[in-house]
């Protein structure tokens, strides 16, 4: 889920750019501080923008950077536990399906992806059901429901989250357009 937040913080400006544009420099440094960054609650800062130093700077003794307290507006990527996700198909392996949505990845295990035993053909980069034939490739895009979540604060990249697609409602997105047009059919009989 992504979300806007109005937040606080201070960011360090070394002694050796304080000749620079000072405004110009809290924001560049706000960005590189924040930008890109996992919080403590798990949060993924995607974006910082609308930065305003407020007040001046303080200068801390033996070290001679100025903190300056700024003021900016986030957006972020907060993935919860148990919510809907669609994504992309970004990589396929023997044990499943990395999908990408937002910024992260998560893991469609083999397990999770159908109701039906499974064929793997790395080559040819897909996952095929062997009863219903349907395939799941790379770049294919899928609905999928987070059920583990574990977010790494240090790199983003490495945060393990699980998805599942055996529900109703969940699958690669033609599959699920498949199935809403059968139930209409039926509804029509």
């Amino acid at each position: 889920m992504y979300v806007v937040a109005s937040k606080e913080d201070v960011v360090r400006i070394p002694p050796n750019l304080l000749g620079e544009d000072f405004s110009k420099l809290a924001v560049r440094l706000t960005q590189e501080s924040f930008q890109n960054k996992v919080e403590g609650d798990g949060s993924f800062t995607v974006l910082v923008k609308d930065i305003q130093p407020i007040g001046g700077g303080r200068i801390m003794h033996g070290d001679g950077a100025v903190y300056q307290k700024v003021k900016f507006d986030a957006l972020l990527f907060r993935p919860m536990l148990h919510e809907v996700v669609e994504g992309s198909v970004c990589e396929i392996l023997k044990f499943g399906a990395f999908v990408r949505f937002g910024p992260l990845d998560g893991l469609l295990h083999i397990s999770q992806i159908m109701d039906d035993r499974i064929d793997i053909d790395v080559e040819g980069r897909r996952l095929v059901g062997k009863d219903t034939k349907r395939e799941l490739r790379l770049g294919d895009s899928v609905r999928a429901r987070i059920v583990s979540l574990s977010i790494n604060e240090r790199s983003p990249r490495e945060s393990k989250i699980g998805l599942t697609m055996r529900q109703p409602g969940l699958g690669k997105l033609e599959w699920i357009e498949e199935e809403r047009k059968k139930r209409e059919e039926k509804g029509k009989k």
